[in-house]
């Protein structure tokens, strides 16, 4: 059969390689540029606290190209792997290969890190706030709390461009409609002029342009929350900026840049 451009030897990405140490066993394609994947290692998978993430790559060449994403999975159900939610960006240094591969590729793992975890012990308002993919970690957050059964109040609030782009709608959602979870979920689109979101009726703006509002809205006191920030650096700074104002004391805002401001990555770290 011939080659086209989406297949994991077009990139060049070996099929095996002695580092590979895992196996894209799961892909869930929401739309044409967002993906649920599971990465499940070849033993028993490291343990992880919810925020965290890990580095998955592919051998091109002679060289791996690899990139971090932060785990959407709870941290009590690691049977199937772990969950990522990526997203295409035509062009980039490493989606496009991801995106290639077919399940049951092999690929290479690291273990999980990163300090971005939550607050043990916390019975305040958790605000989650998040820009595209970036609400990946939060999804993990409640999923674990509510596998040990300990489940806290949470607003998410999520900025996407198009409708479609909204991550964790369902899920979220439907925590909420049935009760199984304490969560509320809003969601706000930065391009409403867009004609591929006509019809919709919800917040529209970028993210951190609807958090003070939200939050009255809410009736959220600001002295009984903690805010996690996920996402493009420009949206955190503003994010932070919004929920001081709002009025959350200093050291009740955690945040996790997807890459270090005015350093806006292709897609990948080569390594």
């Amino acid at each position: 059969m011939a080659e086209t451009a989406a297949t994991p030897a077009s990139f060049g990405i070996l099929a095996d390689d002695p580092a590979y140490n895992a196996t894209l066993a799961a892909r869930i394609d929401d739309t044409d540029t967002l993906a649920r994947v599971w990465i499940k290692p070849d033993g028993v998978p490291t343990p992880f606290e919810p925020g965290q993430y890990v580095t998955i790559g592919v051998k091109v060449g002679e060289k791996f190209v690899q990139r971090p994403y932060s785990v959407a999975s709870s941290a009590r159900a690691l049977d199937g792997g772990y969950e990522l939610y990526l997203r295409l960006v035509r062009g980039g240094a490493f989606t496009p290969l991801v995106f290639s591969l077919p399940v049951g590729h092999r690929l290479r793992v690291l273990a999980p890190k990163g300090k971005f975890t939550m607050e043990p012990a916390d019975s305040r308002v958790q605000i989650y706030v998040s820009s595209g993919t970036g609400i990946a970690p939060f999804v993990s957050m409640a999923r674990t709390l509510l596998d040990d059964g300990a489940p806290r109040r949470a607003i998410y609030l999520n900025g996407v461009s198009y409708v479609s782009d909204i991550g964790y709608r369902e899920l979220i959602e439907g925590w909420e409609q049935s009760g199984a979870y304490p969560a509320t979920y809003v969601p706000t689109i930065s391009r409403p002029a867009d004609p591929l979101n006509v019809g919709w009726t919800g917040r529209t703006g970028r993210v951190e342009s609807i958090i003070q509002s939200a939050l009255r809205d809410l009736g959220v006191n600001a002295g009984e929350a903690i805010a996690y920030l996920c996402g493009n650096p420009e949206m955190i700074v503003a994010a932070e900026r919004e929920l001081s104002a709002f009025g959350l004391p200093e050291g009740t805002i955690h945040k996790e840049l997807y890459w270090p401001a005015g350093k806006q990555p292709t897609g990948a770290t080569e390594a």
